[in-house]
């Protein structure tokens, strides 16, 4: 497959328009890109991309030059929660068709998408209060915590919370995917789900419980993966518990370079959006996500 940035010998163009090529080292023949390609149209990459859309989406409200990497850092992070929503969504499907190898690849990319998720951070970590403050007034009441597909990313993690759809009600379509994320199973609940068709002792009021309502810690559930764990470290289901470790281990990793990031630009004052700032990232980092395979590990 070719790449959308080829290494390629020099390529020339004379006054009449045609196309020439450095000629390659002996005995190496190296075909330089077509530029002919979309040169009277948009060319393929831009019609996959969507590029010309993407990098035009920057519009700063303040005359800060630093608000142009708030600005690109802080959509780069809702695309990765698009990509990372998709993956959960593909595991959750595969798990409730009892299809573990797709399952378990939909888990592993998340965990690279994660990674490049929480290297993010890096543009803004190092702002000091005086370069945040320089465009915050552009955000007026804006905030992160308002982000509808971060709220569907932790509606899958098992996060659910009806009064998480407030922000959304003049927003049409994300408050129906909201809508309909917070009446699905999550991610966990396909898990338990699962581990009950494999005749684990998942408790029923567990499996009939209300969707619609957040994920508390039960501590049969963590007899369960104990169980898991204490057996042979080469099935299924231990592996099953190490990807989903992973990702939870990046999860945390990002509410905790959240609430670093904050801190560091803006103390303990309120946060944008009316939020609480750091003591309410605090209280967010404090939370395991799929407690009981953390708390599991002191029975094994």
């Amino acid at each position: 497959m070719s790449q959308p940035f080829p290494l390629s010998p020099a390529v020339a163009e004379d006054s009449g328009g045609n196309v020439s090529r450095e000629t390659p080292a002996a005995g190496v023949a190296v075909a330089a890109p077509d530029l002919r390609i979309g040169s009277t149209t948009t060319t393929p990459y831009e019609d996959y991309v969507q590029a010309s859309v993407l990098t035009h989406l920057q519009h700063p409200l303040s005359d800060d030059p630093g608000e142009m990497v708030f600005l690109v850092t802080t959509q780069v992070m809702e695309l990765w929660f698009t990509a990372i929503v998709h993956e959960w969504c593909t595991a959750a499907e595969a798990l409730r068709s009892d299809d573990l190898t797709v399952a378990m690849d939909a888990l592993r990319r998340s965990t690279y998408e994660l990674e490049a998720l929480n290297a993010a951070w890096k543009p803004l970590a190092r702002l000091t209060p005086e370069q945040f403050n320089a465009y915050r007034s552009a955000l007026g009441e804006g905030s992160g915590f308002q982000s509808a597909m971060y709220r569907r990313l932790e509606f899958l993690l098992g996060e659910k919370s009806a009064a998480m759809l407030v922000p959304h009600r003049g927003a049409p379509r994300e408050y129906a995917e909201l809508e309909q994320a917070l009446q699905e199973p999550s991610l966990w609940d396909e898990v338990l789900r699962l581990l009950a068709r494999r005749g684990y002792a998942v408790p029923e009021a567990i499996l009939r419980r209300d969707l619609a309502l957040r994920y508390e810690s039960d501590p049969d559930v963590e007899a369960v993966w104990a169980e898991i764990y204490a057996g042979p470290q080469e099935s299924e289901l231990v592996r099953l518990g190490e990807a989903l470790t992973d990702v939870g281990e990046l999860v945390w990793r990002w509410r905790n370079d959240h609430l670093v990031a904050t801190r560091r630009a803006m103390g303990s004052k309120m946060g944008t959006g009316g939020s609480a700032g750091v003591a309410w990232l605090e209280k967010r980092a404090r939370k395991n996500v799929f407690p009981e395979l953390w708390t599991a590990r002191s029975h094994v």
